[in-house]
């Protein structure tokens, strides 16, 4: 039986036309009697020698004299004892036979592989001791000659030398090579791993060194393709972009500003167009008409290193990186890439445009000079206030010539550069200012004394810059839209130059009703002073569907027409319309409208005295949360914040269901008082604000963001983004469920207000609101009469599809009062706008009802009390009661169960049989509310 590489056995026939023959061998195969070959042993040649071919010996086979292997006996020889090496150690053992027949030579150097047994039936006999010693016999190999090259080698059939020995390598020339060109100073063999034995398998062990320098190379290897991918590579590529990119010149890019933008109401109908400035926006400066200031101005806001950069500047680029990294601010940009970014119109933030922008900006420095840079600049940048240019903002903002301009004014409008959306926030403006001052003084282009001296210049009004001409469209609309577009990243500027195509949220029915109602409503006023604004969101979805802030014109003090204030996007004490917050925060707790508190009338806190309105207001001295919010009592709430819920809940409430203070982008404040709880002192908020907190009353505790941009698309009708889609979240709670738990608790105690306060819902709709009022500062100058006058009303209310909220009030502290000369409710003046609107924009809609939802805490309608009488099974109270409505009680009350979370209640019962405990009088004799 052959092995797997056809080797013979001894009393096989042996594969004769595989087998290699030496010299004087016979075909047959001889075993014990010859001598077996030896592989010569290997010697080190010296350095520039080569090695001669050792002579092989004959190889004899014992009893060659017939067609097979011969045993002198019946048993297999045995191996004779080895010699000793000098060293002590054993002799090498021999390997087997190689295919063919012929055995495997051994040589000092060199270890063979003990030969297998023989296949049963046919064992070897055993040897005489004379031939046994006769198989080890070595041969002496002449002096660095090399054994022939045989096919039979370790390297073709599929076995290894364990001690590294090839034949075919000669351990020369790589060896003494590398010594004869200086490597790194190695030694010979350095490249040569070691082999380490692991039983019948090797692998390859490097050494410390070897391990080095194959590190290095590896790292020398990846710095080349390093070099290659980031230098040489982009620097072609570069080359290869300079030539094929062209610079955009001034006239290209004022062309490009000078596409209308088309405003579409929601249903598609056209709203207007904003037409391209006149004018001064429209108006280049040519080289040398830049005052100096100015430019030195821009150079400390945007690029100091501007006169010598080539259009990029290396440090500012890693300077961005560094600050991306870190989280800080400042960008890389240089002007030259700013104007080539605001002349494209491409602000995406990828590297193919960032590539093209360096490129063009490169171009730009070689082909134009430094003066004509900066004057193409500052004629093409956009300053905010509906500005392109510097000559078109120093109007917009000082009326005067840019070649009038100070250094004061020159930093102002270089500050603004970088946040032109942002030119009303005064704060960033001051902020904008100084830095560019210090910088004027730290680059030697203004005197340190003139900046000590230097004081913050105020611009004109907005409401007196000229604005573009917009057509039949309403202003305040116009500037929200726009407001909101640049707070999204799309200035004029850009709006202009791509003809963008706006559908916003605004219904122009529901516009005509606000504007309609709103002028009902004002009918016969002759307080001079009294202002309004009125604001309607569309709970599903956050869209403003009607929006009034006023006449847009009005004449100023020189009789000149100017933008008249949008005085529904300025922030005014909500009164007590912000209890509503209050409770809020009160059910977030767990706590529920069935709490009782001390409802007294002049209750003192701290040495201050809260008094309900009117003198002989009194809720009684368990007086439940309930009534409370429904007679308004302000010694009830102002207990609740002091003591239950603290101030940063309640604020947290309001800004959860949609109030946008500043840091969010809005105008309102919450101020961290006690007073917040009664919505006066430094808390102000707008009539979008209060419209959009109670719209989320209205979703079910989803708030939906407040916005007036429903679609953007370019002149291409790309859409660049559309909000037409809810995208509202659980306002109150990460669970959806008890975030609406929360909004119908309030929902309940807000559904008792509208009776209260003489107010009807829409025919055939629930409806909740809440009235509100900010009392008159009396000043001891001030007529007695003055002391119970108001400053600010307001009516906020909805049904589950709309929500709107009335002001009515005076530009900061005045007293008003009404036709009839008496002051100013809630309910008086703004409550009968919001019932006309509401009752207008309901009608024809389907029926609508509030979800009843389980009551937290202590349920109001288990209160016992005394005071209540039950009304006739029968009895419903009038849609407008004259006087105040009898409080009822359920049939069969439901005890209190408080478990300290969200316990299970009994479902609401069908209205109007479920009142909150209270008196049979009304509170209020004279009918008037907080």
């Amino acid at each position: 039986m052959n092995d797997d590489r056809n080797r013979s056995w001894p009393g096989q026939e042996p594969d004769a036309p595989r087998r290699a023959h030496w010299p004087g061998e016979a075909d047959d195969p001889g075993w014990p009697g010859e001598e077996p070959p030896r592989r010569p042993q290997r010697r080190t040649p010296p350095n520039g020698e080569r090695r001669a071919a050792p002579r092989p010996a004959d190889p004899q086979w014992p009893g060659d004299g017939g067609g097979g292997p011969e045993w002198p006996s019946d048993d297999e020889p045995r191996r004779p004892a080895a010699p000793r090496r000098p060293n002590g150690m054993p002799p090498r053992r021999q390997g087997p036979p190689p295919p063919g027949g012929r055995p495997q030579r051994s040589q000092q150097g060199a270890v063979g592989h003990r030969p297998p047994p023989p296949p049963p039936g046919n064992r070897r006999p055993p040897a005489p001791a004379d031939q046994a010693t006769a198989m080890v016999r070595p041969v002496e190999p002449e002096p660095y000659e090399r054994e022939p090259e045989l096919i039979t080698h370790h390297a073709h059939n599929g076995t290894e030398d364990p001690y590294g020995y090839d034949p075919y390598d000669d351990r020369y020339d790589d060896r003494h090579e590398s010594t004869a060109l200086g490597a790194e100073g190695d030694e010979p063999y350095d490249d040569e791993p070691a082999e380490d034995e692991d039983g019948d398998k090797k692998k390859k062990v490097l050494t410390p060194k070897q391990r080095k320098k194959r590190r290095w190379r590896i790292i020398r290897r990846v710095l080349y393709s390093m070099f290659g991918l980031f230098v040489v590579v982009p620097a072609i590529a570069f080359v290869i972009t300079y030539f094929l990119v062209d610079v955009p010149s001034q006239e290209s890019v004022a062309s490009l500003q000078s596409q209308p933008i088309t405003l579409m109401y929601a249903d598609g109908s056209p709203m207007g167009k904003i037409s391209p400035g006149t004018g001064g926006s429209r108006y280049l400066l040519q080289p040398g008409d830049v005052p100096e200031v100015v430019k030195k101005a821009v150079y400390a806001a945007e690029d100091s290193s501007f006169e010598t950069n080539s259009g990029f500047d290396v440090g500012g680029i890693l300077r961005a990186v560094y600050n991306n990294v870190t989280g800080g601010q400042g960008g890389g940009s240089t002007i030259s890439q700013q104007y080539i970014k605001k002349a494209t119109a491409n602000e995406a933030p990828t590297l193919t445009r960032k590539w093209t922008e360096l490129a063009k900006s490169f171009k730009m420095n070689n082909q134009m000079s430094k003066e004509e840079i900066i004057t193409a600049y500052l004629n093409t940048i956009y300053f905010g206030r509906g500005a392109n240019g510097i000559e078109a903002a120093a109007q917009a903002y000082f009326k005067k010539p840019a070649k009038e301009l100070g250094a004061p004014e020159a930093a102002l409008l270089a500050g603004l550069i970088q946040g032109p959306s942002k030119s009303e926030n005064e704060a960033y403006a001051q902020r904008r200012w100084s830095f560019v001052m210090d910088q004027m003084v730290a680059n030697k282009w203004l005197d340190p004394g003139q900046r000590a001296t230097a004081e913050f210049p105020k611009p004109i009004p907005k409401s007196q810059a000229k604005a573009d001409d917009a057509g039949t469209l309403s202003l305040h609309i116009r500037n929200r839209v726009i407001d909101e577009l640049e707070a999204r990243g799309y200035d004029q500027a850009r709006l202009h130059q791509g003809g963008f195509k706006i559908t916003t949220t605004i219904d122009p029915k529901a516009q005509k009703m606000a504007e309609e109602s709103v002028a009902e409503g004002m009918k016969g006023q002759t307080d001079e002073n009294i202002l309004n604004a009125l604001v309607a969101i569309d709970p599903k979805t956050g869209g403003v569907v009607a929006y009034w802030g006023g006449p847009d014109w009005t004449k100023n003090d020189k009789g000149q027409d100017v933008q008249a204030i949008d005085w529904a996007n300025v922030p005014h004490n909500p009164g007590s319309a912000f209890k509503a917050f209050d409770l809020t925060a009160f059910l977030k707790m767990g706590k529920g409208l069935g709490e009782t508190f001390d409802g007294s009338n002049n209750r003192k806190f701290d040495g201050r005295t809260i008094r309900n309105a009117g003198e002989s207001s009194n809720c009684g001295t368990q007086c439940t949360v309930a009534e409370a919010m429904k007679v308004s009592a302000n010694t009830v709430f102002y207990d609740m914040v002091r003591n239950a819920t603290k101030i940063d809940p309640v604020a947290k409430a309001a800004k959860e269901a949609g109030v946008m203070v500043e840091a969010d982008g809005g105008k309102a404040k919450l101020s961290p008082d006690i007073n917040i709880a009664l919505g006066g002192g430094g808390t102000v908020t707008t009539a979008e604000d209060m419209a959009a907190g109670f719209a989320t009353f209205a979703g079910e505790g989803v708030r939906q963001k407040q916005h007036f941009v429903a679609k953007l698309a370019n002149s291409q009708d790309e859409v660049e983004f559309d909000e037409t889609a809810p995208k509202g979240s659980p306002a109150f709670s990460d669970d959806a469920d008890k975030s609406k738990q929360i909004a119908g608790n309030v929902t309940d105690a807000l559904e008792e207000v509208i009776p209260y306060s003489k107010l009807k819902c829409p025919k055939g709709h629930d409806c909740a609101g809440k009235t509100g009022t900010q009392q008159y500062d009396f000043k001891d100058s001030d007529p007695a009469s003055y002391r119970d006058r108001n400053a600010q009303t307001w009516m906020v209310g909805y049904t589950p599809t709309i929500s709107t909220s009335v002001w009515v009030g005076g530009d900061g502290n005045k007293p008003l009062h009404d036709k009839s000369g008496k002051p100013v409710y809630g309910r008086t003046i703004a409550g009968p706008i919001w019932e006309d609107f509401m009752s207008r924009y309901m009608t024809g809609k389907p029926t609508e009802k509030f979800d009843n939802v389980k009551a937290i805490g202590k349920d109001a309608r288990s209160v016992p009390t005394t005071t209540v009488s039950k009304p006739p099974p029968t009895s419903a109270p009038p849609e407008t009661p004259t006087t105040t409505p009898t409080p009822t009680i359920p049939t069969e009350p439901t005890e209190p169960t408080e478990t300290g979370g969200w316990p299970t209640k009994p479902t609401k019962p069908t209205k109007p049989t479920r009142p909150g405990p209270g008196t049979t009088e009304p509170l209020f004799p004279n009918g008037e509310d907080p």
